[in-house]
């Protein structure tokens, strides 16, 4: 098998991964060609992922291709545009074609199982990214950042922008939002954030007017904008016409957007009726800017140049029958097997440390205005 072949270039391999695990890039698009000689130097790495919509997912798609190009691979990037039968239909293209290496980020976790069949046969590997590969047993290692983490940052900026403290003080209205229902991170994230929070409900410092506090009842279909916009129109109309909403727990940037949007039109984000604390996730160029412009409140910045780097180690170690690097074999359990992960360490931004993001070379001082 051609996975065998890469030992004699071990050394080879290993030095070009150095200079991967150090490159910091976003400029690339669409990946090479596939080279399908099957003697060419390096293998070929299918990368699935699930939407141009959301800018962070360019951003990935982009860092992966630089950085294992750098690491002497090709590469097949594709997008869903979150529609599934078509992330299935490309990742089944790209197994007929021959690729060496699969990473996945899915649309819907438990959607690929018979694409991962396929791969399983054809003695491809599969790095699950970012997004947990449920209901298989075909997923090799999983490469994300620490999803409760997050959560809990969001949930942590909240209690502390509402200066509560457990024993009682002033009480504050909040609403609930989640991620998609067919992401597994999803849970995760309410999971962390309810961990800060619960307690604050329980005693009725913070009340959700809407009594939307399960997460089968807070969720976004695919992290829309647009949904989340209408869901909080709504709120406002049957909730806060007489009430101030003081905090909105949002998982994400683009869902905090939205949020924003509506309250805003309504006549929050003025002197006399200024904008509730708004959370969010993924450092996104648009909230970053809405922060500085105090709008947005906060957001979790997640280094996806990091994780792509992640990705690339973990796969040239399957390519060279070795295992992944991982640092939690215990939490991520696909309904199937416990998948091995490597999770990366989240960051709360505000308007008052966004510079690390200039300082980290994430944005220049150009993009943020």
């Amino acid at each position: 098998m051609f996975r065998a072949r890469f030992a004699a270039r071990g050394a080879a391999t290993a030095a070009a991964l150095t200079l991967t695990l150090v490159a910091c890039g976003q400029d690339s698009e669409g990946g090479s060609e596939p080279d399908r000689d099957p003697d060419a130097e390096g293998g070929t790495v299918g990368i699935a992922m699930p939407t141009r919509e959301s800018e962070r997912w360019i951003a990935d798609g982009e860092n992966m291709v630089e950085q294992f190009e750098e690491a002497g691979y090709e590469t097949d990037l594709q997008y869903g545009e979150n529609q599934i039968e078509q992330q299935i239909s490309q990742i089944e293209n790209m197994i007929a074609q021959g690729v060496d290496l699969l990473v996945i980020a899915a649309i819907d976790g438990a959607s690929l199982g018979n694409a991962l069949q396929q791969a399983a046969d054809a003695d491809i590997p599969v790095v699950a990214y970012d997004r947990l590969l449920m209901e298989t047993e075909n997923v090799d290692c999983y490469a994300s950042f620490d999803n409760e983490r997050v959560g809990a940052l969001q949930g942590q900026y909240i209690v502390d922008s509402l200066g509560l403290t457990e024993g009682g003080g002033e009480s504050f209205n909040i609403e609930l939002f989640a991620g998609s229902p067919d992401d597994n991170n999803t849970r995760y994230f309410f999971q962390g954030a309810m961990g800060v929070l619960q307690p604050f409900l329980d005693s009725g410092q913070l009340t959700v007017r809407s009594g939307a506090t399960e997460l089968n009842a807070i969720t976004t279909e695919r992290w829309s904008g647009s949904e989340a916009q209408e869901r909080m129109d709504d709120l406002l109309t049957a909730e806060y016409r007489s009430e101030r909403l003081d905090a909105v727990l949002s998982p994400y940037d683009g869902i905090s957007l939205g949020i924003i949007a509506a309250l805003k039109n309504v006549g929050y984000g003025t002197a006399d009726q200024p904008l509730p604390v708004v959370t969010g996730q993924d450092a996104e160029l648009a909230s970053v800017q809405s922060i500085i412009a105090g709008e947005q409140t906060q957001t979790v910045y997640k280094d996806t140049r990091e994780l792509a780097a992640q990705a690339v180690a973990m796969g040239d170690a399957l390519l060279h029958g070795e295992e992944c690097e991982a640092n939690d074999t215990e939490s991520y359990d696909n309904g199937v097997k416990v998948v091995p992960a490597f999770l990366l360490d989240p960051v709360s931004v505000d308007a008052e440390n966004y510079q690390i993001l200039v300082d980290e070379g994430y944005y220049t001082e150009e993009q943020l205005g």
